[in-house]
Formats: C-alpha cells, structure tokens, sequence
C-alpha cells in the first residue's frame, strides 16, 4: 500500500477593497507538509540512506522474524511492534486522546510477543495504516500546530514528529541488519 500525496488546501476567500471576493490559496502548512514528506519517502519512497522503511519490512517477512541473534538483542517481530507502539502513541498524541491512554500506549513498549497474537504481516498491515492515519490528520493542520508543547512533555509536536521519523531510520536499519544476520 502506497501513501498519497497531500491534496492542496481549498481556495481561501480574500476580500479586500479593490475586488469583493478574490480566491486565493494559501499553504498555512508548508512545514507539516515537508515533515509529511519526508515521512513518506522514509516509509516508501527513496531516501538518501538506501531502502525505505516499507521496503526492509518487506525483505525481513521472508525470513525468520522470530530469530534472536544473541540473548540481549531483540528480533525483527519484537522491533516491529515496538516501532507500532510508539506509532500507536504520536496517534494518540495527534488525537489528544488524553494522558491516560498515552501511558497506557507506553506500557506496551517492548511487550512480550505472542506468535498466535503477532504476526509479521498483521503488524506491518498495522503500521502503515497507523501512518495512512497519521498522515490525514497532520494534512489538516496548520504550521502552528508543530510548536504546541505536549501535555506532561518538555517537547512539541515538531519534535516529537521529526523523532518518530528518526526512530523509523534507526530501527529500519536494525531489522536490515538482523535479517542478514539470519541468512
């Protein structure tokens, strides 16, 4: 599944004393649409570093996803639903869905994996819906929307958004590295 480009914000009406009614479009979101951007090419389009995020997920189903290299390393299944935890929580974030659930997002960090309940595909399906999802929801925002704090955090949106998109790069690498480790 292929993320969307952004569709351009409707035409603004502008009344100024010359004409009664001038439609023009203003892009209040340049910023939001460059971190959306950026976000899209990391997950599946071509980014500088190599392979985009979607790409490397893709690879690593073929293999043993189950696989620990050593006894203090995490498998591919368990860094995949730890990057859909903390997908889950700029969710909730986005949404303001409270504190409440946020800390009850984060309690899944590094939960135990089940191989009846997680699977690889499941959780891939997973993580580009919670993109699909965050991605509509940031479109409909204004650039002002990145520097408002988090409640109960010593950061903004802009940081906490750039971070995720970090997050990705790193683990993406990790799952890389581990599957070929497993060959």
């Amino acid at each position: 599944m292929k993320l969307t480009r952004p569709a351009m914000r409707p035409p603004v009406p502008c009344v100024n004393a010359s004409s009664p009614q001038i439609y023009i479009t203003l892009a209040m979101n340049k910023e939001i649409q460059s971190i959306t951007r950026t976000l899209r090419n990391v997950l599946s389009g071509q980014p500088w570093y190599g392979k985009s995020v979607y790409a490397i997920l893709e690879q690593a189903g073929t293999g043993d996803v189950y696989h620990q290299p050593g006894k203090k390393c995490h498998s591919n299944i368990e860094l995949l639903y730890h990057m859909i935890t903390w997908v889950q929580y700029v969710l909730c974030i986005i949404k303001n869905e409270g504190p409440e659930k946020a800390k009850a997002i984060e309690t899944l960090n590094w939960q135990t994996i089940n191989p009846t309940e997680h699977d690889w595909e499941k959780g891939v399906l997973q993580f580009k819906s919670l993109h699909n999802e965050i991605i509509e929801l940031l479109d409909a925002q204004d650039d002002s929307f990145l520097g408002q704090n988090l409640e109960d955090k010593k950061y903004n949106f802009r940081f906490l958004l750039n971070g995720l998109i970090q997050h990705h790069i790193y683990h993406a690498g990790q799952i890389a590295y581990i599957s070929n480790l497993a060959k």
